[in-house]
């Protein structure tokens, strides 16, 4: 076994991993490798100092590196796909399938052309395939994905201003759940915390088990009478009277208190004390 490469084929694709197959192979270089699709143009990411090899699935070898006139096919097949995704929403149209056309994608070698899709249930698109079929002369295969995968395909601009994570640099979607905005003192609200797929964003992953390992040192602290242990929703004390926590940064060690009079404001951790019957 030579050399192992890790190869991805989309910008923010999954990183699939080829024997680099004896040849002279560098960072950012463009290699055509066999896939389970066929024939496959990517680019080389990851060149492992020590990889460790699985000797039950021996990995395939990269073909050859990228030639110019490797480079010109690629240019012409994307050409090719813009035309094919103007055709199939004619189709879409023609036959009324209800399903949201993404993209269109072939293979390298040209042998299957790939649909992207999204829908809300189950879609007949049969008598859709075999129209498409006599048109491109070549396999057709419909792919529906998930409204994540959408919005990683279409791609656009976040809350905080900058391309979505997952259609810059995510390779896969890591599962996000409600208790890691909640470990990170976040606003609970849907429209706050959801990204444009409508699902939980992405980056609330991002520092996640820093505050983990923060809000674990403030518990064991409180614990052992070392530190305050607040929590949104306690009622405090503080020199301006009574009030709820609405925040508490564990960073800073600085807690938003809204006090009786609908009054906010934020102040240390010495500045605040749990009320007694709380």
């Amino acid at each position: 076994m030579d050399q192992v490469i890790g190869v991805r084929f989309k910008p923010a694709g999954k990183i699939y991993y080829f024997d680099s197959n004896h040849l002279d192979i560098h960072l950012d270089d463009g290699v055509i490798v066999e896939t389970s699709r066929g024939l496959e143009y990517g680019s080389v990411v990851i060149i492992p100092r020590h990889p460790v090899l699985d000797e039950d699935a021996p990995l395939k070898p990269a073909i050859r590196k990228a030639t110019m006139k490797d480079m010109a096919q690629l240019e012409r097949n994307r050409e090719r796909e813009k035309s094919a995704f103007d055709i199939c929403l004619k189709k879409i149209e023609k036959f009324k399938v209800p399903m949201k056309l993404l993209r269109a994608e072939y293979t390298f070698d040209r042998n299957k052309i790939v649909f992207f899709f999204t829908s809300d249930g189950r879609v007949d698109f049969r008598e859709l395939v075999k129209e498409l079929a006599a048109v491109f002369h070549t396999r057709i295969e419909l792919r529906q994905v998930g409204v994540r995968d959408e919005a990683k395909q279409v791609s656009g601009i976040g809350s905080c201003g900058r391309p979505l994570c997952c259609a810059t640099f995510l390779g896969d979607f890591a599962p996000v759940s409600i208790k890691m905005a909640k470990n990170q003192g976040l606003s609970l609200n849907p429209t706050k915390i959801s990204g444009v797929c409508g699902r939980l964003m992405c980056c609330l992953r991002f520092e996640n088990d820093m505050y983990e390992g923060d809000n674990r040192k403030r518990r064991c602290c409180a614990m052992q009478g070392k530190g305050p242990r607040f929590r949104v929703g306690m009622k405090v004390m503080t020199d301006e009277g009574s009030g709820q926590v609405l925040y508490v940064n564990s960073q800073k060690h600085t807690v938003k208190v809204q006090l009786d009079g609908q009054k906010t404001k934020t102040l240390s951790w010495d500045a605040v004390e749990q009320e007694e019957n709380e």
